[in-house]
């Protein structure tokens, strides 16, 4: 009785995440009912949104109300720009939405990160306060909210994304506003992906609001593989492997090795994938046994043959989203706009001012004034710089997307040099043109690297956090104790091992795999089901570990 009491109620000590039994237990009454009704459309639709409701208080309590006001603001805003036949109404209604929802994206997300940005560059000592909470303590004169800090809601960052694509759409006139506010609720809110993902596109999702339910064979087979397959990645090669080694590592960098340092890199690099991607596939396993379709969000990212490839393979919902809502607006390849130079700029005097290293901050500027000058005497590096700088920026704003820091910003900088640099390269490169399995698997080693190297701006808990992992990589590597570290944490890096393999494998190998799954008779799926089961269990820890990007 406890225990359904800790589900039915708002508790920060049981919270409705895929890896406890308390979402199950939620899901399997939610299913239930949701098989009463999902023959009648619109109480289907009603249901799901209520319990998508109920879902997000379990995981954030009363920051649900930030996202019923987005939800609001969005659905009213949507259906006035698609009555409007002026433009110029149009224009300021569809710049209000993405005005009000980044605006409270901002608040919540990037409140301290603006502040202490400001505070380091003009050397003035502000402090943040939060004055929504004081509002909602004045207006109830309560203390429920504690006006010291601010909290970031869980998954904001994801449906402001869904509804301002819902408002842009019907902009662009692709997308028809849905005529019911519970119908609009559902789609922003949707359980399954609400907190990470993948990002659902109102274009290609509002449609199958109002369809019948239809869930074939094949669906089932589908979504309980997805779950299954999702529970594997993030219990065992995330959360497993994080416990046992990578943030003992990660936690104190100078009191390991340096080659320690690097094998944690080179495991994050698993963890981080197992993480998210097993988060998206046990969304879009939940989402297909109700009968709806998310999109896919990975596509073996670590088979990539470039920087490039890799960001069509991974976050693929993110990906596209800044494609369409952000980059071909700027210019995409086309030209940069003025708007494009001066945010560039403030995003590279902020990286600058963060890092805080004389001879980094020396090299970044000669390097930049280098290319500016050669910029006024070769039309070609002109013409590269203009077609390049909105890929470069949208990079930038998806790192910081990712973080309120500018390690993040960094971090996105380095992916998106990764992919100039290559679209340079391959023009000359002797390999491009080489369908050998040789040169293939030396692009993806290379390309792999490159990734993991970049991946410790993301782990890094600081900048200064950052420079004690290089420094210990960089002086301490101490190759004698490397066997020592193989043998004492030989599971973690057996179950490394197990899980870039199975990530390496064919993708037909793969195919089989999943064909003989839902070929089997319902008895096998049971005991498979029931060994995964147990096998996730035993590697459980009470040691609550939340999915990474919870945070984002």
């Amino acid at each position: 009785m406890n225990r359904l009491y800790d589900i039915f109620t708002f508790s920060e000590d049981f919270p409705l995440i895929f890896t406890q039994a308390n979402f199950w237990i939620f899901f399997a009454v939610a299913y239930f009912i949701f098989a009463l009704v999902y023959k009648k459309i619109k109480l289907r639709n009603s249901y799901l949104f209520l319990i998508s409701l109920f879902f997000y208080y379990k995981t954030s309590g009363l920051f649900i109300g930030i996202l019923i006001f987005s939800t609001l603001v969005d659905f009213f805003i949507g259906k006035n720009i698609y009555k409007s036949d002026k433009q110029i109404k149009r224009k300021i209604l569809v710049t209000s939405s993405v005005i009000i929802n980044l605006t409270v994206l901002c608040y919540f997300k990037y409140a301290y990160f603006f502040t202490d940005s400001f505070n380091m560059l003009f050397h003035t000592n502000f402090e943040v306060y939060n004055w929504l909470a004081h509002w909602g303590n004045s207006f109830n004169n309560q203390h429920y909210f504690t006006v010291d800090k601010i909290i970031l809601p869980v998954g904001i960052s994801f449906y402001t994304f869904q509804t301002i694509s819902y408002s842009v759409d019907i902009y662009r006139r692709k997308l028809v506003p849905l005529k019911s506010i519970l119908d609009f609720g559902f789609y922003v809110s949707f359980f399954p992906q609400l907190v990470a993902g993948p990002i659902v596109r109102a274009e290609t999702f509002v449609p199958q609001i109002s369809k019948p339910t239809v869930i074939t064979k094949s669906d089932f087979d589908t979504g309980t593989f997805m779950i299954l397959k999702g529970l594997i990645k993030k219990m065992i090669f995330a959360d497993f492997i994080a416990m046992h080694f990578l943030d003992r590592v990660f936690d104190a960098p100078e009191m390991f090795s340096g080659f320690a340092n690097v094998m944690a890199l080179i495991g994050y690099s698993l963890q981080i994938y197992g993480d998210f991607s097993g988060y998206t596939d046990i969304a879009i396993g939940l989402a297909l046994l109700m009968g709806f379709k998310l999109p896919i969000n990975f596509n073996s990212p670590y088979k990539a043959t470039s920087a490039g490839d890799f960001w069509r393979r991974w976050h693929i919902s993110l990906s596209t989203w800044l494609r369409d809502y952000l980059y071909i607006p700027l210019g995409g390849n086309r030209k940069g706009s003025a708007a494009s130079y001066i945010i560039l700029a403030v995003f590279i005097l902020g990286v600058l001012y963060a890092y805080q290293d004389l001879m980094v901050v020396s090299i970044v500027l000669i390097l930049a004034l280098s290319i500016y000058i050669l910029s006024l005497y070769n039309e070609s590096v002109k013409s590269q710089i203009n077609t390049n700088i909105n890929l470069m920026l949208t990079m930038l704003i998806g790192g910081l997307w990712h973080g309120a820091s500018w390690k993040y910003v960094i971090w996105g900088g380095l992916n998106g040099v990764g992919i100039v640099v290559y679209k340079f390269w391959r023009k000359i490169s002797p390999y491009e043109s080489n369908n050998q399995w040789y040169a293939r698997w030396w692009k993806i080693f290379v390309t792999f690297a490159f990734i993991t190297f970049t991946r410790i701006y993301f782990r890094g808990e600081s900048m200064d956090h950052i420079s004690r992992w290089y420094k210990q990589v960089a002086l301490h590597m101490d190759w004698h104790y490397a066997w020592d570290i193989l043998v004492h944490y030989q599971l973690v890096f057996w179950v490394m091992l197990f899980g870039y393999i199975t990530h390496w494998l064919p993708q037909t190998t793969k195919n089989r795999i999943e064909h003989f799954y839902a070929k089997s008779p319902g008895f096998i799926k049971i005991i498979i089901a029931a060994c995964v089961g147990i096998i996730c269990f035993q590697a459980f820890s009470t040691d609550f570990q939340p999915f990474i990007y919870f945070q984002f």
